[in-house]
């Protein structure tokens, strides 16, 4: 088919053809762009926290009455209260483990702190979240520990919450460990959590993601410290792991067993006691939020874009009826008339198209200069510029059809 008689048929219909190159180029960039930010946000939501989260929940209670001093018999009397609740949780029939523990990944509540290589150093090689428990705090959490050991019973220290932090010994995270020695040698060597007291390194979880999922987080997702140390305050959380598939009975046995032990306590009661996986939803409902958005946003463009495109075309069918009446009685075939409408189509979406890929890019790079937007790989483009013109050929189908059907008897009625 000769491109010249298109060319110039389009040369006729500039302002038409001006539009809707325009709308398939604005579609194509925000589509693009849409597209790779729903695609961030559910790897967002589908990062793994390094834990076994199934038969995971959370308990969060504050005591009445307790002490509230940083005094040492404070201190000791708040730790006997912890253990005994910690206790009186590992008794029950549909538990399995249970701890103490300062925070928890996706809960947004953080003890972050700079580790150093050396005493005192002025400028943190690494930023990492800090993570208190016991002997049990591996097992219970479900973490996989891929080199050196699990603190014994022996090494479990506990402090006031606003106590200063000296642990002898820690087990890091592997991102953690890298990124302090990228030789792989970390295991038996000394690091500063403290800036005065150094702490070795008695073993390596493979994964443990930080209480944040926030964007100041993002450069430390992974570096996470846990130290043996019990914190002690009139607030605590506990994390229960159940025996499998008795998850909701374990959380009922769990609120009552602890109020039966001592009722001088507050779990509220929509989110004292809360499952991972709803830990989890919550986390993430922002990230999720603004992948429907997006979707729905994208959605629109698209069809809005292609009721464009058959709406052009139906009215230039229209117009050129008696021409294509008259092509039809010199001899032009059905499939010549639905070949030309989407050829005529395509050069349009082509024009947009490649204009699409400029304003695409020159999106991206404003998202990334002012909301921390990662660079758009070059595949989501090549991807939207094959869906943009997959829809034009889609929408100009129909209309092109239509005029395929025109008899070639038109070109004469009105001669």
């Amino acid at each position: 088919m000769k491109l010249h008689p298109i060319l110039a048929a389009l040369r006729r219909h500039k302002a038409g053809v001006v539009l809707i190159g325009l709308q398939i180029a604005l579609t194509l960039a925000i589509v693009c762009n849409a597209i790779f930010i729903i695609g961030q946000r559910i790897q967002r939501i589908q990062r793994p926290t390094g834990m076994d989260e199934n038969n995971l929940f959370m308990i969060s209670q504050l005591w009445v009455g307790a002490p509230t001093g940083d005094d040492q018999g404070s201190t000791d009397k708040l730790d006997a209260m912890q253990r005994t609740d910690v206790q009186i949780l590992r008794n029950l029939p549909d538990v399995q483990s249970a701890i103490a523990i300062n925070s928890l990944p996706l809960i947004n509540s953080s003890w972050t702190t700079g580790i150093g290589m050396k005493p005192a150093q002025e400028r943190e090689t690494a930023h990492a979240a800090l993570y208190f428990g016991d002997e049990q705090m591996i097992p219970a959490l479900g973490l996989k520990l891929i080199a050196g050991r699990n603190f014994n019973v022996g090494e479990i220290q506990h402090m006031g919450a606003r106590g200063h932090n000296r642990p002898p010994i820690v087990i890091v995270t592997r991102t953690l460990a890298d990124k302090l020695f990228p030789k792989g040698d970390a295991l038996g060597k000394t690091i500063y959590v403290d800036r005065d007291t150094p702490s070795t390194i008695i073993g390596v979880v493979a994964r443990m993601q930080v209480p944040s999922v926030d964007s100041w987080a993002r450069d430390f997702t992974y570096s996470s410290v846990l130290i043996p140390t019990r914190l002690d305050a009139n607030f605590s959380r506990y994390v229960v792991r159940a025996k499998t598939g008795r998850l909701d009975a374990a959380m009922k046995e769990s609120r009552a067993a602890l109020f039966a032990a001592n009722p001088m306590r507050v779990i509220d009661d929509e989110d004292g006691v809360k499952s991972f996986s709803d830990i989890r939803a919550n986390a993430y409902k922002a990230d999720r939020g603004m992948a429907i958005l997006m979707g729905v946003i994208c959605v629109i463009l698209l069809a809005v874009t292609g009721a464009g495109i058959v709406g052009l075309t139906s009215f230039w069918v229209g117009q050129r009826h008696k021409q294509i009446g008259v092509r039809r009685a010199l001899g032009a075939r059905k499939v010549d008339i639905l070949r030309y409408f989407q050829t005529e189509n395509l050069l349009i979406a082509g024009g947009g198209a490649i204009a699409g890929i400029l304003l695409a890019v020159g999106l991206n790079l404003w998202l990334m200069q002012h909301y921390e937007m990662d660079r758009m790989p070059v595949l989501y483009v090549l991807a939207g510029v094959a869906v943009v013109l997959a829809l034009g050929q889609a929408s100009v189908f129909v209309p092109a059809r239509r005029a395929a059907n025109v008899p070639p008897v038109v070109a004469t009625r009105t001669v």
